[in-house]
């Protein structure tokens, strides 16, 4: 149980960093007025979900807590994307608000759906 706690905690301080990363290089070169980052991270994110979580399984690998809870449970941003919906709202930005949120949901979706079958096609 520690080393399996040890692995989503390295993991998870991997995976924040890379955000923090990501979302910071978005905001340089599209600007602050819309959360593209975040909105990258989650697409991203949610592919490498679908790809791991079949590869992974497939081998009976033992890294699903570092690569899956950790690495990507701190990479992905449904927290962040809250805040970033309701920062749009509050602003009165209620449509870039909408856009965001059906963009970030069905995107993560197509995107974890796209890395499963592409990994189901190598195994």
């Amino acid at each position: 149980m520690i080393w399996t706690l040890s692995q989503v905690a390295l993991g998870g301080a991997i995976g924040a960093a890379l955000r923090f990363l990501a979302v910071l290089a978005a905001a340089r070169i599209f600007g602050s007025g819309f959360p593209f980052g975040t909105l990258a991270v989650n697409v991203a994110g949610s592919f490498a979900m679908g790809l791991l979580f079949v590869l992974l399984t497939a081998r009976g690998s033992v890294l699903h807590p570092l690569l899956l809870t950790g690495i990507l449970g701190g990479f992905t941003t449904f927290s962040a994307f809250s805040l970033d919906a309701v920062t749009l709202w509050e602003g009165g930005r209620a449509t870039a608000a909408a856009l965001y949120v059906v963009a970030s949901v069905l995107l993560s979706l197509a995107a974890l759906i796209a890395g499963a079958a592409i990994a189901r096609s190598l195994t």
